[in-house]
């Protein structure tokens, strides 16, 4: 017979609340079976089940995202067209993800070079911010045409 797990049981060996779990529930993310006393109990799928659902949080899915895409153990009989779907979604996401991080290397960047010119002031290092904040602009200009030219020209002396 298969070893089901208690709630408490659970909570302990993901490290997740007893509420998250009432809640995934509650949504039906991940349903456990009920006892005759109606306590939850959860089979090693359902564990494999909230396992993936904490690394797809991890990689920055909504709750939403998961519940709509995903079937994960129960993919018995595999759609190859809703295969297709999910790794469409999965490229988008991936796309996004990595725009976000082109977005924070240039955030670091500007930060280190701001930093660095801070630290030792002079006209090459300043001119090197300048220079790297002149092309923020041109790329914010780009992304949000509201931005004015002259707001970015007055920085350019």
């Amino acid at each position: 017979m298969e070893k089901l797990y208690s709630i408490q049981e659970v909570s302990q060996i993901l490290g997740m609340s007893k509420d998250k779990l009432r809640y995934y529930d509650r949504i039906g993310i991940v349903s456990p079976s009920r006892e005759d006393n109606r306590y939850r109990t959860y089979s090693k799928e359902d564990l494999i089940d909230l396992m993936n659902i904490q690394i797809m949080q991890y990689a920055d899915f909504s709750l939403d995202e998961i519940r709509g895409k995903f079937g994960f153990h129960r993919m018995e009989n595999i759609d190859p067209a809703y295969c297709e779907e999910v790794a469409a979604f999965l490229d988008a996401k991936n796309a996004e993800t990595r725009k976000k991080i082109d977005h924070l290397e240039k955030v670091s960047r500007l930060l280190n070079l701001a930093a660095e010119t801070l630290r030792d002031f002079n006209n090459e290092s300043d001119q090197r911010l300048a220079e790297f904040v002149r092309e923020l602009y041109k790329d914010i200009r780009k992304k949000e045409p509201g931005i004015s030219k002259e707001g970015c020209d007055e920085h350019q002396g």
